[in-house]
């Protein structure tokens, strides 16, 4: 082991043992609340710009699921990581560009932010070449239409960018596997207007691919909400870790 994960610090340890209890009993309240099984929901933790040692202090806690959003910072956290015997399951959940996909099919367990048949398209043909198993993927949709942000567009017959075309797309891939939907609350919307616009896009592509079951929403501030309108996937970050420092 590495001097860097011979020990993580006490104090470090206690806090997010601390902020991880706070997390899972408001998901355990809200899923009382919505009236699920508090297995349905599963928490990714967001480490984002935190070290790999809070990553490994994480999975010492049981936290088995972790989410990152930019391949320069994340391929080498993964390695690092994996090379101390932790093997989290990693969700890619940032805008994603085509030039990154061979890198982030080497760690990826699935990728939530796949928002254009081309990117699908790329990411399938990485999926083959190096992976021994389809990659899991959610697409990403943009709730209020506006691609500039990023997601799918729900309606639209585009053949890049509608949702439609890239369901075709991601179910059709032999090295991608259609998992579900993944979608952020645009800015000046209520997140239950956008969680219910959400779940009702999700029950559509479930009538066509059951086994496309995962919604993922929510972050720290609306989680609840989130886990109400039926998300299978909430994703955490400073709830859990605590105030994001600042990349170097």
């Amino acid at each position: 082991m590495t001097d860097s994960f011979a020990l993580v610090r006490p104090d470090r340890r206690a806090e997010l043992a601390a902020g991880l209890a706070r997390v899972r009993s408001r998901i355990a309240d809200a899923c009382a609340a919505a009236g699920r099984d508090r297995t349905e929901v599963t928490m990714i933790a967001v480490t984002k710009t935190y070290p790999a040692s809070d990553v490994v202090a994480l999975a010492g806690l049981g936290v088995t699921d972790v989410g990152e959003n930019r391949d320069q910072e994340a391929a080498p956290k993964a390695r690092e990581v994996a090379a101390v015997g932790v093997t989290p399951r990693w969700h890619f959940i940032g805008r994603l560009q085509r030039n990154k996909v061979r890198s982030v099919v080497r760690y990826a367990d699935m990728v939530q932010s796949v928002d254009r048949v081309r990117l699908a398209s790329a990411l399938d043909a990485a999926a083959v070449a190096a992976r021994d198993r389809p990659l899991d993927v959610l697409l990403q949709v943009s709730i209020d239409a506006d691609p500039a942000r990023g997601g799918a567009v729900p309606g639209s017959s585009d053949p890049d960018v509608g949702l439609g075309p890239l369901v075709d797309a991601v179910a059709a891939a032999p090295g991608l596997r259609l998992a579900g939907l993944m979608a952020v609350a645009p800015l000046g919307w209520e997140p239950a207007r956008a969680f219910d616009r959400l779940a009702a896009l999700a029950a559509a592509l479930r009538a066509d691919h059951p086994q496309a079951a995962s919604v993922s929403a929510g972050m720290s501030g609306d989680l609840e909400t989130a886990i109400e309108h039926g998300a299978t996937h909430v994703r955490v970050g400073s709830a859990l870790l605590g105030m994001r420092p600042t990349l170097g």
